[in-house]
């Protein structure tokens, strides 16, 4: 499992990230989200919806595993994104994503 899924299930059992799409597109407008995961594998719908919202409220997305690696990583069934709430988790996010 690479380091940034490791890194997803700590910040969710730090209750650092919301799962599912209305409780991440309102942490997206009430700007608690610092970044958003998004499998790929998602539907092309729900990647547009995401990343449309993120562009308007200047919140960076990344296109990530798919829903079985994410869904795996935060022991949840069936999930297609995850809205990261914490500025120190979405940096290290970012480094790992890159790398």
């Amino acid at each position: 499992m690479s380091s940034y899924l490791n890194l997803l299930g700590l910040a969710f059992r730090a209750n650092k990230v919301s799962l599912g799409e209305d409780a991440i597109l309102n942490d997206i407008r009430s700007g608690k989200a610092t970044l958003v995961l998004i499998a790929n594998d998602a539907s092309s719908n729900t990647r547009k919806k995401f990343s449309d919202k993120c562009n308007s409220y200047n919140v960076p997305y990344r296109i990530v595993g798919t829903r079985a690696e994410i869904s795996h990583a935060i022991g949840k069934e069936d999930r297609v994104a995850a809205a990261v709430l914490d500025e120190g988790f979405t940096k290290k996010f970012l480094q790992l994503i890159s790398d």
